[in-house]
């Protein structure tokens, strides 16, 4: 039985313990905002839903060398639990496959339209005022400094993120909007970015 309640307690079980950019609630988060995208859009929410569940089921922290092999680990351990749900093949080799080309390290467009809701709902959450919140929590668990005090909004040096967290808004958060995919996802992207640049012009006047 395709059971999406018990679904949901099992990848909640598996999460404890991790780092709140990358815990239970990033995927409840993530799973609310697909539910907005794929309904919009005309997806197969079943398969969208189980896709959101199991796309961070292995999660590596960012300074881990298997970080950008995340996605593709995930696809695998989530391809033995959707067998003890009743997931045809078919299913499993969509879902699976969504799960291995939503990562941002990876540089795909999905597909499907399934993998493209995941990718957008995944991403609008490093958006916003949420994703502002991520980024430090990120940023405090690897120990790197906010900024670099002597060019902190990368005017004039190519962002490195592996060292200063404000870093990674110039190298990958204020790019998201234009990667993508469904017209839902692009307003609500909008949205959330005017967010990030407003905190931005907030912190040139306090630094």
């Amino acid at each position: 039985m395709k059971s999406i309640k018990k679904l949901k307690a099992e990848v909640q079980k598996i999460l404890v313990g991790n780092d709140p950019a990358h815990d239970f609630e990033h995927i409840m988060r993530v799973y609310k905002i697909a539910e907005k995208i794929g309904k919009k859009e005309k997806a197969n929410m079943t398969l969208v839903r189980a896709a959101v569940l199991l796309h961070d089921i292995v999660s590596y922290s960012k300074s881990d060398k298997r970080s950008k092999s995340a996605s593709m680990a995930s696809s695998l351990q989530a391809a033995k639990i959707l067998k003890r749900y009743d997931y045809d093949a078919s299913e499993i080799g969509m879902i699976t496959e969504a799960i291995r080309e939503h990562s941002f390290s990876k540089g795909m467009i999905p597909r499907t339209l399934e993998g493209k809701v995941l990718q957008d709902a995944d991403r609008l959450d490093a958006l916003g005022a949420i994703g502002i919140a991520r980024a430090f929590s990120v940023g405090g668990a690897e120990k790197r400094p906010f900024y670099n005090k002597d060019e902190p909004f990368c005017r004039k040096r190519i962002p490195n993120d592996q060292k200063w967290t404000l870093d990674h808004f110039y190298k990958k958060l204020l790019l998201l909007e234009k990667k993508m995919n469904t017209k839902t996802a692009k307003k609500e992207a909008q949205h959330r970015t005017k967010i990030m640049k407003r905190f931005l012009n907030a912190l040139k006047k306090e630094i």
